[in-house]
């Protein structure tokens, strides 16, 4: 059974738009290329020649009839199995030579094995023969740019070699050469084709069509002549077998490796538009997490300022609650009240509270004051220290013992620099002698500057009051007692008590909660426009990547040429958008953490920035996907542009 032809062209036509118009650049070829033959197309400027080349190359498809690739009919292949055709079996040399700027010699001669899967050592060991072959041993880590014309085509011609070129595909090759490097490369394809490669050079110029053993001449679409040159054929030698690589996970993981590298290289060769782009998720970044650690710094301040008026405490009012007209009629709770209350297995201490507002006497210095009536467990109730002497004691609260502890102020105020302690002090027309002097202690409710003492209960309400109720109680609860709960049970007791409800609470843990609520609201609120800097930042990346893809239209088209697959260029376009967002997000959170630095040192203990670990991983999780998701549109768009058009922009 003979042996089915490398290439088979059968009635191939190709029509191109034309505004209105069809045009047809290729019509009823029919053509067939045995393997090993060193074949040379030629024909004048907008022959179609070079759309001849395109189709032969997979790089472009016809309008109707059939082309196969040893047997293969490429109409009923999808774009990776093109890119496979190429990868595997063809190699390009082009007129332009097309290199990738960014890559040194021996990284544009590694791309095709990138693709195939190949291991790292072995395509670079590979790559650096073949590119020593051709002279180019110490070029291996020069730029394109830094490359002579004849050097840069050598370098095409190994990367076309690379995976083993079975059909080598010269497009002008000559063209943009002198004549002494023309000739030069008319001999490496010769020699190429003795090796057993198959080379079809697609050429104007008659004199380099001479040089192969047969020549099909083209003229407006269609072969006018294909004919034998008489030039003896090169002994049989074994046809070059193809490289195809690895396959699996691991070579998948591999191309994504490479891929990401390449990503760096892209970034790397435009540092400054990198950076601008990154701006945006800088910011956006930074104003999140910054905003988010305020609000936290915020409630923990607060919280702490509110634990500092008592340790999980609840407060017992006459009344249905605030502004009750009718809560001062109502005289039901006394001191009996919070005896029951002290009985309660959820309760750590209880003081009954009566105040009033008096004018304090000390010599001649006088002020006005507010005069707190209070039980002996006042002071552990609203977690009270002593800077000086002691507190009162049980037995001053049953006898109705004039002594009175004074707050700081107080102090400052009547004795300035001198003694306090024993010293007595008029409060109204009571004198009173001072057992003991509180130590400061803010509070986040009330004046800093208020003058408050601290006397029994009993004296404020049987010497200056005249009553027996109270004004209210203050119950310091159990440690993990919930506010909730203790406050229910209360008002059931004391309910109970009086025969009706007539009382209301209120709680530091009901002011936790509402605080929390609020900030967490307000946090919440604050970071979804601070979100907003993101997006407009994601959207700056999506720009900028569009922009990329049409700036390295001709470098798709090359690493397409050379048998990149469509994932493998939207994964190259993917790593680069989501590698800008994460590395911005790094600097964003870095600004942040700096921000958080220069606040927590100029603000003081008032206003505080606390960035928790869970705010900066969020951040990277969300500047990542933005960089999937604004990256995936400029990512499809590169990876779906069309080998050809790609190849003809510069």
């Amino acid at each position: 059974m003979a042996a089915l032809p490398l290439l088979e062209l059968s009635h191939l036509r190709r029509e191109y738009p034309a505004g209105d118009q069809t045009i047809a650049a290729l019509k009823d070829v029919t053509l067939t290329i045995e393997a090993g033959e060193l074949v040379a197309i030629v024909g004048a400027s907008g022959s179609g020649k070079s759309t001849l080349m395109n189709i032969l190359g997979c790089l472009d498809r016809p309008t109707s009839g059939a082309y196969r690739v040893a047997g293969r009919d490429t109409a009923t292949l999808d774009p990776d199995e093109l890119a496979e055709l190429r990868r595997e079996h063809f190699g390009f040399i082009f007129q332009r030579y097309h290199l990738m700027a960014d890559l040194t010699a021996l990284a544009n001669v590694e791309a095709p094995a990138i693709y195939a899967g190949q291991p790292a050592a072995a395509r670079r060991a590979r790559a650096a023969e073949l590119l020593t072959r051709f002279g180019l041993a110490d070029r291996l880590d020069h730029r394109p740019s830094q490359l002579s014309g004849g050097q840069q085509q050598r370098v095409s011609i190994s990367r076309a070699l690379m995976n083993g070129g079975q059909l080598i595909l010269a497009d002008e090759p000559t063209g943009a050469l002198d004549r002494r490097s023309g000739a030069e490369l008319i001999k490496v394809l010769e020699e190429l084709n003795a090796e057993g490669h198959t080379v079809i050079i697609v050429t104007h110029d008659m004199s380099v069509a001479e040089h192969a053993r047969r020549v099909i001449e083209i003229s407006d679409g269609e072969i006018v002549a294909d004919r034998l040159t008489g030039k003896p054929a090169p002994p049989p030698t074994q046809r070059p077998a193809p490289n195809p690589g690895r396959g699996g996970a691991l070579a998948i993981a591999q191309r994504l490796s490479e891929a990401f590298r390449m990503a760096l290289t892209a970034m790397n060769a435009h540092r400054m538009r990198a950076f601008l782009t990154m701006l945006g998720i800088i910011i956006g970044i930074a104003s999140v997490v910054s905003v988010v650690g305020l609000g936290q710094g915020s409630r923990q301040v607060i919280l702490k300022q509110i634990s500092s008026i008592g340790t999980n405490t609840v407060d017992v009012y006459p009344g249905k609650d605030f502004g009750d007209e009718k809560a001062s009629s109502i005289h039901t709770l006394t001191a009996a009240d919070a005896d029951a209350l002290a009985t309660q297995g959820f309760v750590d201490s209880v003081t009954p509270t009566a105040t009033t507002s008096l004018t304090l006497r000390y010599g001649d210095v006088s002020a006005t004051g507010t005069v707190n009536g209070v039980g002996e467990q006042y002071f552990r109730v609203r977690d009270m220290e002593m800077a000086e002497g002691q507190v009162f004691r049980r037995r001053a609260v049953h006898e109705e013992a004039q002594e009175v502890v004074i707050d700081d102020n107080t102090r400052r105020k009547l004795f300035g620099d001198g003694q306090a302690l024993g010293q007595v002090i008029l409060l109204g027309s009571v004198p009173c002698r001072v057992i003991g002097v509180a130590a400061h202690k803010d509070s986040a409710f009330g004046n800093g500057s208020t003058l408050n003492v601290y006397v029994p209960y009993t004296t404020v309400l049987g010497r200056m009051l005249g009553q027996s109720y109270l004004r209210n109680i203050t119950v310091r609860l159990a440690d993990n007692t919930p506010g909730d709960v203790a406050a229910a049970a209360i008002v059931k007791l004391l309910a109970a008590r009086h025969g009706t409800q007539d009382i209301f609470t209120f709680s530091t843990d009901t002011i936790r909660k509402t605080i929390e609520q609020t900030t967490a609201a307000l946090t919440g609120l604050i970071a979804m426009i601070a979100a907003i800097a993101l997006i407009v930042g994601g959207i700056g990346v999506m720009n900028i990547m569009l922009v990329s893809v049409t700036e390295r239209t001709t470098e798709i088209g090359v690493r397409t040429a050379v048998g990149a697959r469509r994932s493998d260029i939207m994964s190259q376009f993917m790593i680069e958008a989501s590698l800008l967002c994460v590395i911005g997000g790094a600097f964003g959170v870095a600004l942040a953490l700096g921000i958080a630095s220069l606040v927590n040192h100029l603000a003081g203990a008032n206003l505080r920035v606390v960035i928790s670990p869970l705010s900066i991983v969020v951040a990277f999780v969300f500047s990542t996907l933005i960089g999937m998701v604004f990256g995936f549109m400029p990512a499809r768009n590169a990876a779906r542009l069309d080998p050809v058009e790609a190849l003809a922009r510069e």
